[in-house]
């Protein structure tokens, strides 16, 4: 009998190792023979721990699980309560278009056999039969930055590979900061492999031989998962001197950050990398030319770099088949906050924001009216219902005034006061802010100020919010100050209510 149990951090924080106990003991008890896995999350949040276990070759689920619920389950899996069908036929992963996430949930994370036997390795061997190739077909693919920006990643490539100097590196960017967001660890603890097969392909296609994956200091578990996975890989020959055989050499290394949001932006990550303070580098030069230790560099993000194997073992026009505009492929999205059904749901851009908020996610866990939904982490925009027919996209939500970002989405319902939470984005820049420019560090304390101003009746302090606004987002060096105004800025223009007159809350007793 094969079983699975995840090892996510967020099922492990639901129960899923005492589960995973209770399956061992009661198994032993029964003199049963069985494989327990420990496998990624399917990103089912509110399903975990869920257990899968194989039945007549199909694996079927069974969630909410608990240590009391294991007895029987173990006795009758088929006829049990807590039983769901197969996990692949359930609506939440039918309608999915996995790419990035495909073997997430599926495979031991560990297990380098079993990544192969999934089509892992497949892209990076595609690669090492055409490295001149591979800087066009991430090119031709439209792959975007999934850190934020949404930067083309061929073109960052290619200044890169275009680059002359003795040393060059790639570098993850794992530092995953933003509120609502947790696809990178997903992904770094359910197929650590996969980021280093596409660090891998990066380093061929540019002539580095070094990589290194900056994780936050508050991800313990997805830390020890790709320590773990880079040394397979190199005993495996994924890695070292001679990559599956090249004549292509590249390793890497994870070093872990000291919990600075503001080492979310790379020339702060660099700075971090080398062991000076996390601050940010004045641009140009861009770090694709003078990045770490002065060296050409590609700075990516966790998403786009495992999303490179699928497109060299797939090629470009499979994965630029998806999306709509210049928003091609996938996009892994966080569905987080005030809703019934949270967790990764990786889709083709274009889906509207009500289909994935009233659709996907089910609405509000409360059952309480949606009052407004935060894409992009806490420098996003507050959008409200009369937004939602916006398709999920880089230029589409621009047009709107809002951000993609790393494609968090936190959801509330009518009792936020959007007041304070336009406080809390200036109070978050002022407490994260590196310091190096004035408009962030100096902006951000007097936009508290301002906004205390609002809550106590000076109405004449809301045109001084909108130009303080816009000298920070206009000012400073990087997207922290720059990108606060988009929060602050959307609450005032869509919840004009919420800033004048004292804020009533409706209590959800009522």
């Amino acid at each position: 009998m094969r079983i699975w149990v995840p090892v996510d951090a967020a099922a492990r924080a639901l129960g899923a190792d005492d589960v995973a106990d209770a399956v061992r003991r009661e198994a032993a008890a029964r003199g049963l023979d069985i494989a327990l896995v420990r496998n990624g999350t399917r990103g089912m949040i509110w399903l975990e721990p869920l257990v899968e276990i194989e039945i007549g070759g199909v694996r079927h689920g069974f969630g909410p699980v608990t240590p009391e619920d294991v007895p029987a389950l173990l006795a009758d899996p088929a006829g049990h309560p807590l039983a769901l069908g197969p996990v692949d036929e359930l609506p939440w992963m039918r309608a999915q278009t996995r790419l990035t996430f495909a073997r997430v949930g599926l495979i031991d994370p560990l297990s380098v056999e079993d990544y192969e036997a999934h089509g892992g390795l497949a892209g990076l061997r595609a690669a090492l039969a055409a490295p001149d190739r591979i800087v066009g077909e991430i090119t031709e693919s439209g792959l975007r930055g999934r850190g934020g920006a949404g930067f083309p990643t061929g073109i960052k490539w290619a200044t890169v590979a275009k680059a002359a100097a003795d040393r060059k590196y790639i570098v993850c960017n794992a530092d995953e900061g933003d509120s609502g967001t947790f696809a990178d660890r997903m992904l770094m603890e359910g197929d650590p492999f996969t980021l280093i097969e596409g660090m891998a392909i990066a380093g061929v296609a540019v002539g580095a031989a070094q990589g290194y994956v900056y994780i936050r200091s508050e991800y313990p578990d997805a830390i020890r998962a790709m320590d773990s996975a880079i040394r397979i890989a190199r005993a495996a020959g994924v890695l070292g001197a001679s990559v599956l055989g090249s004549a292509h050499a590249f390793d890497m290394e994870v070093r872990v950050g000291a919990g600075a949001y503001v080492c979310g932006e790379e020339t702060s990550l660099l700075n971090s990398l080398e062991g000076k303070r996390g601050v940010v580098r004045a641009k140009p030069p861009i770090p694709a030319l003078e990045g770490l230790f002065g060296k050409p560099t590609v700075v990516n993000n966790v998403l786009s770099l495992a999303t490179v194997p699928w497109i060299m073992a797939n090629g470009a026009a499979a994965y630029a088949a998806h999306g709509i505009g210049r928003s091609r492929g996938t996009m892994p999205l966080q569905i987080a906050g005030n809703v019934r059904r949270g967790g990764l749901y990786e889709v083709a851009f274009g889906l509207s924001l009500g289909e994935i908020v009233n659709g996907i996610a089910g609405g509000t866990g409360s059952g309480r009216p949606v009052k407004a939904v935060q894409v992009g982490g806490p420098l996003g925009a507050y959008f409200p219902p009369s937004l939602f027919d916006t398709p999920f996209g880089y230029e589409e939500f621009a047009g709107k005034d809002g951000l993609v970002g790393h494609a968090g989405i936190v959801v509330f319902d009518d009792t936020a006061d959007m007041r304070a939470l336009a406080r809390f984005a200036m109070e978050f820049c002022a407490v994260e802010s590196c310091g190096k420019c004035t408009p962030c560090r100096i902006g951000s304390t007097r936009g508290v100020e301002t906004i205390d101003r609002i809550a106590a009746g000076d109405e004449d302090a809301i045109p001084v919010l909108t130009d303080l606004c816009n000298t920070m987002k206009w000012g400073s060096l990087c997207a922290l100050g720059g990108f606060v105004p988009y929060p602050v800025l959307s609450a005032l223009e869509h919840f004009p209510d919420d800033f004048t007159g004292p804020r009533v809350r409706v209590e959800a007793a009522e």
